[in-house]
């Protein structure tokens, strides 16, 4: 311990003896009648404190209502009881240390006697008789000057404890939750004036609705944490899992540079084409993803294939042919990749039927794969391939034609070619912050995060 803050536990002490002392010298006969309504007041701000709310570093309790009726409705001494009561069993479930079980009473044996002080000097005999609105209003206000009190108090123990500068410690704890203090004055200053006019009923039905209220908003609060909880969580796992696919693709381009940025290309002459033909954003963003990770299988390769520059034997070729196939049960275990395995295992179907691993023909290739498998089929002719100089764009369309109809979509092939004579696609393969921006970890990890609908 400090020496400040042992220079703080010996005024607490000193604070928390004057104002029992001062309690007791106070306290007259007449402020524990009706016994009944200190007996409720006790209740209720002990109820309340095991219902409380924590706020970021704060604590929400209508308790404070009970300690402000009390010394207003009984008078300093048994407000002062009530608030060293609820203090103590605070202290006793939360096994709070020495030194704050004392800031924590001296707190609470200080603000009542003050506003109770406070009040007798603004009240006047029968004045909620007189003019109900006044009466209410002086309520009020000894209950924002006693919870003012009450929060310094607190501060001041904060400053010296955590370094946290009282004007800090206002502006970031004590006024994001004026607007609840000011609800709980108002409903305060009308439960004292409603004792005056029906008695103990009204603070008991008073009691019941702020303990419900303070149980549901508790209730709701902490599904709301738990909900930030799973969804931190779900980021988490989503951060690991798309990770994974991070890694891989990261870990082939350092294998082979080349295959990863074609990948890249692929992933946007996909998502422009997608765009072009008029699919929705999110069938945009699972084109583009899965042109990304289309040739994720080839990780499996010896370097033998995947660094040839000659052509390929009949056996190197029955390998390459399972890229496909392998590289879509990588990506169906990712949870939410489902239609990104499918549209990977087809990128190398033929319209024709003639293509690998299922040999599936027309549209039960998905439009997705065939969008893909013509971008792939471009990228490959201009930027380079295992065994054959890069073409011109002009006859990298000549051939595109060439097959449109029997391996590529003929409608998706013109759509394609359209968007390169506008010179509306491009990729820079030697540019590494185009593999980068194309990949888009962050983004992906978010949109992997989020929420699902669920079909009813």
């Amino acid at each position: 311990m400090s020496r400040n803050e042992r220079l703080l536990l010996g005024g607490q002490t000193a604070l928390l003896i004057f104002s029992a002392t001062l309690a007791a010298t106070l306290s007259e006969a007449s402020d524990w009648h009706p016994l009944g309504l200190f007996g409720l007041l006790l209740a209720f701000a002990l109820i309340s404190e095991f219902f409380r709310l924590r706020v970021k570093s704060a604590h929400i309790s209508a308790g404070f209502l009970a300690h402000v009726l009390a010394m207003i409705l009984l008078g300093p001494a048994p407000a002062t009881v009530i608030g060293l009561v609820v203090m103590l069993v605070n202290a006793i479930r939360s096994r709070t240390r020495v030194a704050g079980v004392v800031v924590n009473l001296s707190t609470y044996a200080t603000f009542p006697i003050a506003g109770a002080v406070l009040f007798a000097a603004l009240n006047s005999p029968h004045l909620a008789e007189r003019d109900g609105a006044l009466y209410m209003l002086v309520v009020f206000v000894v209950f924002m000057a006693t919870n003012v009190l009450n929060f310094l108090l607190i501060a001041i123990d904060i400053k010296v404890v955590d370094g946290l500068p009282i004007r800090r410690a206002v502006t970031i704890l004590y006024a994001p939750l004026l607007p609840v203090q000011f609800a709980i004055g108002l409903l305060t200053a009308g439960a004292a004036f409603m004792y005056n006019q029906v008695g103990l009923a009204a603070i008991g039905l008073l009691g019941v609705i702020c303990l419900v209220f303070q149980y549901l908003l508790n209730t709701a609060l902490t599904s709301v944490e738990h909900k930030e909880q799973l969804e931190g969580r779900t980021r988490e796992l989503a951060a690991l899992q798309v990770g994974l696919l991070s890694t891989v693709l990261q870990t082939l381009s350092l294998r082979d540079k080349m295959t990863a940025r074609h990948s890249a290309a692929v992933a946007r002459y996909a998502r422009e084409m997608a765009k072009a033909i008029g699919l929705p954003p999110a069938e945009q963003e699972l084109v583009h993803t899965a042109g990304l990770l289309h040739d994720i299988g080839k990780f499996i390769f010896p370097d033998s294939i995947l660094l040839a520059d000659t052509r390929l034997t009949d056996e190197q070729f029955e390998i390459v042919k399972r890229h496909p196939e392998q590289g879509a049960k990588l990506v169906k275990r990712i949870d939410g990749y489902g239609r990104v395995a499918d549209i990977i295992h087809a990128h190398h179907e033929r319209i024709d039927g003639r293509g690998y691993p299922r040999g599936l023909a027309g549209e039960d290739i998905p439009i997705a794969s065939r969008i893909i498998s013509i971008a792939d089929t471009y990228d490959v002719m201009t930027s380079r391939d295992s065994y054959r100089k890069p073409v011109s764009p002009q006859e990298a369309i000549a051939e595109l034609r060439r097959v449109s109809g029997s391996q590529l979509d003929a409608e998706l092939v013109e759509v394609f070619i359209g968007l390169v004579e506008q010179r509306t696609i491009k990729f820079k393969h030697a540019d590494d912050a185009e593999f980068e921006r194309e990949l888009n970890f962050d983004s992906r990890v978010r949109e992997h995060a989020a929420p699902r609908a669920v079909a009813a």
